[in-house]
């Protein structure tokens, strides 16, 4: 009988990305993703010592591609308008899969809760940067940032789930018509 082919660690993180997407939270699991990698078990073993420390390792994959690449991206936008305008018609425009599918274990995950609460400081802390480059003062800047993450939370739970491409994309024009000061 041949022999399972061994992966590394980065395989394994890969597709517990792929299934979090697709399956959430749960589909980050031992036995169908070593069956959707071909590979025993004893594979898993090799690289983590529990579902946990898998988990951990594809939140980390999730937080340093989906949240902090935007972030640092656009950073590199020198006007604050420009910044917060492309963030925010970003964050609207596409369906949020990944932070939906965290946001659903959130309550019941500590690990996940524990990546979003860092995610969402982050995040609201870029935004309120931004406004307060434009001229807002820092509780002002705060309150839009806040809101403006509420917004992004609400359209991951589903508030915007039935819009149209081109619905959506007005309610982008919107939000950032609404929030940019």
């Amino acid at each position: 009988m041949p022999s399972s082919p061994r992966l590394d660690r980065d395989a394994w993180v890969g597709a517990g990305l792929a299934a979090l997407e697709r399956d959430g939270v749960d589909g980050v699991a031992v036995v169908p993703l070593a069956r959707a990698l071909g590979v025993t078990r004893g594979s898993f073993y090799w690289h983590f010592a529990s579902r946990d420390e898998l988990l951990a390792a594809v939140l980390e994959r999730w937080e340093l591609e989906h949240s902090e690449a935007v972030l640092q991206e656009l950073a590199a936008v020198a006007d604050p308008r420009a910044r917060l305008t492309a963030l925010l018609d970003r964050a609207v425009r596409k369906p949020p899969t990944y932070f939906a599918r965290l946001l659903d274990a959130e309550d019941r995950e500590p690990l996940v809760a524990a990546v979003l609460a860092r995610s969402a400081a982050r995040r609201t802390e870029a935004i309120a940067a931004a406004c307060r480059e434009l001229g807002l003062a820092p509780a002002e800047a705060r309150r839009r940032a806040l809101l403006a993450y509420a917004a992004y939370v609400g359209l991951a739970r589903g508030a915007a789930a039935g819009l149209a491409p081109r619905e959506r994309a007005a309610f982008a024009r919107h939000v950032v018509a609404t929030l940019v000061p």
